[in-house]
């Protein structure tokens, strides 16, 4: 059926209405294209990343061969579809644990610990004398804030004998901890949680930099129990971590963009191309890479000619901290950079326990306000939705998707987001069915995010969503300003693109 739709004649989707007023965005008829983008057609694509993920060691992970494959088989199929597809690489911070750590005490009592290895360890197998440091507070204190190890005189010199710093979260960064504890001559680095609510778990981390020595996490109870050993006399225990990293590793971004569309006024639609490690990413971020590339060909194939140019990119090292959007955003040229109207980010749209989430950019209904602009870009989803009588609920932004280079720089920006890791409250299971007290995406970052772990239903919502808001945006003839314009004066003034050239650089 799909194929049928796509051998129609040229498509020929019309502005309803009279003009739009001020500060909003034309309303459009988006049906065609949205009859087009189909589950079917998603799925196709999700099933070659999980295919790829399956040839390279279970993982599509920025500085991996599973990455490079996703990358090569996102430039062929926009290539074949028309567009001008370019790629920007760039170096990151790799790193990669390969084998579970291990934490044990061996005297007085042999005692097993759960324990986790923090990105940016270094490997090793050390066995030595516990030494807390001096501040180390058991039992905790009622608020966040101890500093153990912040400060060099918190270590006691470590001597020519292995020893292994016993460390309590709180107050400055697990680097600073780390550093202090090589600076005072210890082999291994062990950091316990701080103890208050929430602050209690096995602690992970990343440090920030390599390090040559074994640096791992426990509980604030395990922790607790290990200093206290230690005010009773001498503790040896064995720390082992396997680690690999790569401070340079080489990744990239993809591009494609449309061959029309006005170069002066560009949308950035985007999806983080990588997984974790851990998984293939077949929702996080799989969903929302298949939909752009579904919403893509099918753009091409009904020959839709948009006022706006399009610009799909497929960010790398999402996963390593927002570098592949952080890395475009920075480095572009002020006259393109002001070029850029809008971004749209589409992160996890499959989610199994799902929620209709809309990015809030008016900061109406929760603590963060988006550029201007991202309150319009908000009302064409919830409008949308409205308009299919589906409920949606707000999303802050909070900074853990690649809107947020766009949003530092005043980019208006908005999206839809099915949830992760957090839990579906019994008002949202009223709401939108599911399971209450369950994870909206119990396979977030895990082996099991498969092609089994993806809604059909929510994909097909989310998608239609998307799909409506990149026309809508690519098509308008007002916009998000009181002038009625997608950019404001400034912007405005910037020189225009030569024509025919890709703005990218």
């Amino acid at each position: 059926m799909r194929k049928a739709v796509i051998a129609a004649a040229a498509l020929s989707l019309v502005v309803l209405g009279a003009a739009a007023p001020a500060n909003a965005v034309d309303k459009v008829n988006s049906k065609r294209l949205r009859d087009a983008v189909t589950v079917n057609g998603i799925l196709g694509h999700e099933r070659v990343l999980q295919r790829i993920a399956g040839q390279n060691g279970g993982t599509r992970a920025s500085g991996t061969p599973g990455y490079a494959a996703s990358a090569a088989y996102v430039k062929d199929t926009l290539t074949a579809a028309g567009y001008r597809v370019s790629e920007q690489e760039f170096t990151f911070p790799f790193f990669r644990e390969l084998a579970p750590p291990t934490l044990a005490q061996l005297t007085p009592a042999p005692t097993g610990y759960t324990t986790r290895t923090f990105d940016f360890s270094g490997s090793g197998d050390v066995t030595g004398t516990v030494v807390p440091t001096t501040d180390v507070q058991v039992p905790a204190p009622a608020t966040p804030g101890v500093s153990s190890g912040c400060e060099a005189a918190d270590f006691t010199p470590a001597g020519t004998a292995p020893a292994i710093a016993l460390v309590q979260r709180g107050a400055c960064t697990f680097q600073i901890k780390a550093s202090n504890a090589v600076a005072a001559g210890y082999d291994a680095v062990v950091i316990f949680n701080e103890g208050q609510p929430g602050r209690t778990d096995v602690l992970s981390g990343g440090l920030g930099k390599l390090f040559g020595i074994p640096v791992v996490g426990l509980s604030y109870a395990d922790g607790a129990a290990l200093f206290t050993a230690t005010q009773a006399g001498t503790v040896t225990a064995r720390v082992t971590t396997a680690t690999f990293a790569d401070e340079a590793a080489k990744t990239s971004n993809v591009f494609a963009e449309t061959p029309g569309g006005d170069p002066d006024k560009v949308l950035v639609v985007g999806s983080h191309l990588d997984s974790v490690i851990e998984g293939p990413g077949i929702n996080d971020n799989g969903s929302g890479v298949a939909t752009d590339l579904e919403i893509a060909e099918q753009l091409a194939a009904l020959k839709v000619k948009p006022r706006q140019k399009i610009r799909f990119a497929f960010w790398g090292a999402e996963e390593a901290g927002l570098l592949g959007s952080e890395h475009y955003v920075a480095t572009l040229p002020d006259a393109d950079l002001a070029r850029i109207f809008a971004n749209l980010n589409f992160d996890m749209l499959g989610s199994p326990n799902y929620v209709r989430f809309v990015y809030d950019g008016d900061g109406s209904q929760t603590t963060v306000t988006g550029p201007p602009g991202s309150g319009e870009i908000e009302r064409v989803f919830t409008d949308y939705f409205a308009g299919q009588g589906l409920a949606t609920e707000p999303r802050e932004f909070n900074g853990r998707s690649d809107y947020g280079p766009f949003i530092a720089v005043g980019i208006p920006a908005g999206g839809v987001f099915s949830g992760a890791e957090g839990k579906k409250t019994e008002a949202q299971a009223t709401v939108y069915g599911g399971a209450a007290g369950a994870a909206y995406d119990a396979c977030y970052h895990q082996a099991c995010d498969t092609t089994n772990n993806v809604n059909p239903t929510a994909l097909a919502e989310l998608s239609d969503a998307a799909a409506h808001a990149v026309y809508t945006l690519a098509m308008t003839r007002t916009g998000f300003f009181p002038d009625g314009s997608l950019r404001a004066a400034a912007a405005r003034s910037m020189p225009k693109a030569p024509r025919g050239t890709h703005p990218l650089r």
